[in-house]
C-alpha cells in the first residue's frame, strides 16, 4: 500500500480530480495549507489520499504541472498498516 501526498496549486484541483477519476480512484482527501517554499509566501492546496496504483504521481504531474514556480512537489511513502474504525478491518479490506 502507498500513500500519495500531492500539494498542488488550488486552481488545478478539478484538473487532477478529473484525471484521477478516469484511471479509476474515486476518492482523495483534501486539506488547504498555508506554507511557502522557494518562491516565499505562496499558498498551496495539500492532496492527500491512499493508492496502490503506481502510476498516480505521473497523473497527478500530467494534470497539476505549470512550468512555473510553486507547482508542488509529490510524496510517495510505503504504508505499514491501515484500520478502518468503523469495521476494525485491516489492511487491503480496509481500504
Amino acid at each position: 500500500m502507498k500513500l500519495v501526498t500531492a500539494i498542488i496549486k488550488p486552481f488545478k484541483l478539478d484538473d487532477v480530480r478529473a484525471a484521477l477519476s478516469e484511471i479509476g480512484i474515486s476518492g482523495m482527501t483534501v486539506t488547504e495549507v498555508k506554507g511557502f517554499g522557494r518562491q516565499r509566501g505562496h499558498t498551496e492546496l495539500y492532496r492527500g489520499a491512499e493508492y496502490v496504483v503506481d502510476f498516480v504521481p505521473k497523473t497527478i504531474i500530467s494534470a497539476a504541472k505549470t512550468g512555473k514556480v510553486g507547482d508542488g512537489k509529490i510524496f510517495v511513502t510505503s504504508i505499514e498498516r491501515v484500520i478502518r474504525i468503523r469495521t476494525s478491518e485491516m489492511d487491503e479490506a480496509a481500504i
